[in-house]
């Protein structure tokens, strides 16, 4: 059979790219071209599923039904929280690779980045201050693959400022902000050498890229307008610049 080269991208339309909550119908040509892509540069048989539910246990209930039919899953734009928990149910039911693309691909495309940059400032991982803004799914993925990589030091952001012990998402707080810095993201960054957005646009400014330590690294991802231009983050003094999720 082709199952071993079948994959269905599969989507709620919760959470497509940076539009939010559009809905199966509207996620549709998003999941379409995804599966373009694994066709385009993997040889990979995919196709499109978006699913007219919000509801965990009935998306993982469908799911797991067509398995059969797949040799892995592509989860895409589905909002979190949801999609950890759908991730992690998906696991444990199913014996073929389940992959959720706005954690993991984001994740890994980021490290890759990363240590790419690192070449040309001459740093290395576990002397970093990491500052990541966004601590959805791209951003708690990211901050777990970096800290399973070396990273040491890593500062979470959400819409309130600094996650800290005291502050409201527990898991995170327990494994970054080794200082336990508190305030507002301009605070977080002072001292940084990497920022990584997946937030909002145009909430860094130069002077908050300023405030980094030389040879600071920007990934500015928020979608379709970045945390901060390129040619700002690099007029305000920083040395390596990645845009777009």
């Amino acid at each position: 059979t082709r199952k071993w080269n079948t994959v269905a991208v599969i989507s709620d339309g919760t959470a497509v790219l940076g539009l939010g909550d559009i809905g199966p119908l509207a996620s549709l040509p998003v999941m379409e071209g995804k599966s373009i892509l694994f066709k385009e540069f993997g040889d990979v048989d995919a196709f499109p599923i978006v699913l007219d539910t919000k509801d965990v246990d009935e998306i993982v209930d469908t799911i797991v039904k067509i398995s059969p039919s797949l040799g892995g899953i592509n989860l895409e734009d589905i909002s979190a929280p949801r999609c950890f928990e759908i991730e992690q149910r998906l696991k444990e039911k199913l014996d073929i690779p389940v992959f959720h693309d706005d954690q993991h691909g984001t994740a890994i495309v980021v490290l890759s980045g990363i240590i790419n940059a690192l070449k040309i400032v001459n740093k290395k991982l576990e002397n970093l201050k990491v500052v990541i803004n966004g601590a959805g799914s791209a951003g708690t993925a990211i901050c777990k693959l970096l800290l399973s990589s070396g990273v040491k030091n890593i500062v979470m952001c959400d819409i309130n400022g600094i996650i800290h012990k005291e502050a409201a998402l527990k898991e995170l707080a327990q494994i970054t902000n080794p200082n336990n810095e508190t305030g507002s993201l301009s605070t977080a960054m002072k001292g940084a050498d990497i920022f990584i957005g997946v937030s909002a646009p145009n909430i860094v400014s130069k002077e908050m890229v300023s405030s980094m330590n030389k040879d600071s690294i920007l990934f500015a991802m928020a979608n379709p307008t970045p945390e901060i231009f390129p040619e700002d983050a690099l007029e305000a003094g920083a040395l390596v610049v990645g845009t777009g999720r």
